[in-house]
């Protein structure tokens, strides 16, 4: 039987967002290969999170604690994590293709001599043989390939937002402490300063609006804006995202981009203007609960996953919705 390790992040003091993703699609691949599921967590006085954590059914929480570990040092957190997998010997390991999860993931496996596939959308087990089945964007997302590494600890980043996060239920294993043996002398790098990035959270929005190729020119990002506004004021956190179309006609910037060389999305509505619908705008945006589609073409392949579809100019459409928005909330 094969341990299938997720290494948890914590984010206020709680688990972060996509460790919870991560132990849903964990407990897939646990189940599937007939192993065991477990959580590892790093950091200093994490003992109430490590309790916390196993409300998600985990058959085991390690804790790896070190006044060292407070805060992210990536050569402290490395020798941590290296030591701690050592004595693990997880089958699988997993972690998010967060800062973190880039940072440590191809460092540990040189020092694992193990195999690494990152910025994974899907997972799954070969029932031949139980090796890990990862299936990533390539070639600048144009296509998706599936990798399969043989061998101890086959490792994986996981992109945010393509697996639905775990729910908690009744408690599941223990928490067991880790020992570690980490000193300053192992950090060859020195944190001056942490800035808050100044970033689109596509991914924490509740309403996404995103306008592609049919917009004709930038300024149609203008009337989203509008929509945007009229929304906001009652739904909460209402963010414009775009197709790779439209940040390569310069008409946005890419941190607004949706897909699977931007941002996946998962929010409660998803609003396509003047989007066709490739293959990779759509991976980073099906799994919107409720999707609503402008565009003029009626055989776009944007129809195809929409709830809600107007075949029409999206600049007769906008006007009128926006007027009756202002009206109604």
């Amino acid at each position: 039987m094969s341990e299938v390790l997720i290494l948890g992040e914590i984010k206020d003091a709680s688990l972060d967002s996509r460790t919870l993703e991560l132990l849903g699609a964990g407990k897939k691949l646990a189940d599937a290969s007939g192993g065991k599921l477990s959580v590892l967590l790093m950091g200093d006085s994490i003992g109430d999170v490590a309790e916390a954590a196993t409300a998600y059914s985990p058959d085991l929480v390690y804790k790896a604690e070190h006044p060292l570990l407070k805060g992210f040092n990536a050569d402290l957190w490395l020798a941590a994590l290296e030591q701690a997998c050592k004595e693990i010997k997880p089958g699988m390991l997993l972690m998010s293709h967060s800062f973190i999860g880039m940072e440590l993931a191809p460092r540990l496996a040189c020092r694992l001599d193990s195999r690494l596939t990152t910025d994974c959308i899907e997972l799954a087990v070969d029932p031949a043989d139980g090796c890990l089945l990862a299936t990533k964007p390539v070639s600048g997302g144009n296509a998706i390939s599936v990798f399969k590494c043989s061998g101890q600890t086959q490792m994986v980043t996981v992109r945010g937002n393509v697996f639905p996060p775990a729910e908690s239920g009744s408690a599941g294993g223990a928490v067991a402490p880790i020992s570690i043996t980490i000193d300053e002398s192992m950090s060859r790098t020195q944190s001056l300063e942490i800035v808050a990035e100044d970033t689109v959270a596509l991914d924490k929005a509740n309403i996404v609006i995103a306008g592609g190729a049919g917009l004709g020119d930038e300024d149609g990002f203008e009337l989203l804006e509008e929509l945007a506004e009229a929304l906001g004021q009652s739904f909460g956190s209402v963010m414009i995202g775009c197709s790779r179309m439209a940040v390569d006609k310069g008409w946005i910037s890419s941190d607004h981009q949706i897909g699977l060389t931007g941002t996946i999305i998962a929010p409660d509505v998803y609003v396509a203007v003047g989007i066709s619908g490739a293959i990779h705008h759509l991976v980073g945006m099906v799994h919107s609960k409720k999707i609503i589609a402008i565009n003029t073409d009626p055989s776009c392949n944007i129809f195809k996953v929409a709830d809600y579809g107007i075949v029409e100019d999206y600049e007769q459409v906008l006007p009128t919705l926006i007027k009756r928005l202002e009206e109604v909330l």
